[in-house]
C-alpha cells in the first residue's frame, strides 16, 4: 500500500491470513436444505425487508398506533395460503433428496437425503417390497456434492480387516462416524485416517492406544466397594462414586495412596457442604 504524507511516499505491506476454518459459520446440509425449502415456498417471509417492516409494525403496536389482532389477521391471511401450498404440493422427491444414479449391482436407484440422524445414502426406494439399504455420509461429505461412486463406496462397510488377539477386527460407519470394532469394544477412527483404506496394523495401533489410555484413567479401585474408584480425568485425579464425582483436596499430595476409608471421608465432607442454589436466568428487558 502506498501512502502520501508530508510530501513523502511511504510503502507498507499488509498481510492477511486466509483459509482458516476457525470462527467461520459454515452451513450444515440440514441448514442448506431448510433454507432452500423456505426460500422456494415462503419467499415473502425470507425477503430482506420482511423483518424490518414487522419491527416497524411491532413498534406501532407497542405505541398503540395499530391493533395487534388486526395485524395478526392480515399476516395470517397472506401466510396461510403459502402453508397450504407447501403441504399439498406433490414433490417428485422429498425435500433435500438428490438422485445420484443407479447401482450397477442391483439396478436400483441411488439417492442422498437428510435422514433422522443426518445425511445418508439410500439404495432402493420405498415403493418396492425390498427394504432399502442405508449408509451414513462420512465427515466432510455433503448431500450437495457427493458423487455416485463415493456413495456406493459407503456400502462396502462393514469391512473385515482380519484378526487381532484371536478376535475379528471390523471397520464400520455409525451415527457418530467411522469406528473399529474388536472383541465387543469400539474405537473411533481419527479424521486423518480414511476408513476405506485403514489397514489391520493401523487398527491394532488404535486399539492398543485406546486400551492404554483407559488403563491410565483408572488410578485405583477397591474390591470392597467396586462403585468407588479413583480416576485420572482431564482436570486431574478425582474420586468417582455411583456416577458422582468428588474433588480430592489439594492437601492430598499422593491421591493414589488414598484408602477406602479416606475416600469415604472426602465424599462425606463434600456431601455435607451446603449446595449452591442453581442460577436462574431471566430474559433481558429492552
Amino acid at each position: 500500500m502506498l501512502q502520501l504524507k508530508n510530501g513523502k511516499i511511504k510503502e507498507t505491506v499488509k498481510t492477511e491470513i486466509t483459509g482458516s476454518e476457525k470462527g467461520k459459520l459454515i452451513p450444515t446440509d440440514i441448514g442448506i436444505v431448510v433454507n432452500d425449502f423456505l426460500t422456494r415456498y415462503f419467499p415473502s417471509i425470507l425477503d430482506y425487508d420482511f423483518t424490518a417492516k414487522m419491527e416497524e409494525k411491532f413498534d406501532d403496536i407497542a405505541e398503540g398506533k395499530l391493533e395487534w389482532d388486526k395485524e395478526i389477521g392480515t399476516f395470517y391471511a397472506l401466510f396461510h395460503p403459502d402453508v397450504d401450498h407447501a403441504l399439498n404440493v406433490r414433490l417428485e422427491h422429498k425435500v433435500g433428496e438428490r438422485v445420484l444414479g443407479t447401482d450397477p449391482a442391483t439396478g436400483k436407484p441411488v439417492s442422498v437425503k437428510i435422514g433422522r440422524y443426518g445425511p445418508l445414502v439410500q439404495i432402493g426406494d420405498g415403493d418396492s417390497d425390498e427394504k432399502p439399504q442405508f449408509a451414513s455420509l462420512l465427515k466432510g461429505q455433503s448431500v450437495g456434492t457427493i458423487t455416485l461412486d463415493e456413495a456406493l463406496k459407503l456400502f462396502e462397510f462393514p469391512r473385515t480387516l482380519g484378526e487381532f488377539e484371536g478376535s475379528e477386527v471390523t471397520v464400520a460407519i455409525g451415527r457418530f462416524g467411522p469406528y473399529i470394532k474388536h472383541n465387543g469394544k469400539f474405537v473411533s477412527i481419527p479424521k486423518d485416517i480414511a476408513p476405506a483404506a485403514i489397514t489391520l496394523t493401523e487398527a491394532e495401533e488404535l486399539i492398543t492406544a485406546k486400551r492404554d489410555a483407559e488403563s491410565k484413567k483408572v488410578v485405583k479401585t477397591f474390591d470392597e466397594d467396586p462403585d468407588l474408584m479413583i480416576l485420572n480425568g482431564r482436570y486431574g485425579i478425582y474420586i468417582s462414586y455411583k456416577k458422582s464425582n468428588y474433588k480430592i483436596p489439594r492437601t492430598v499430595k499422593n491421591p493414589e495412596t488414598l484408602t477406602l476409608e479416606q475416600c469415604r471421608e472426602i465424599i462425606d465432607r463434600d456431601e455435607a457442604k451446603p449446595k449452591k442454589p442453581a442460577r436462574r436466568t431471566s430474559a433481558r428487558k429492552k
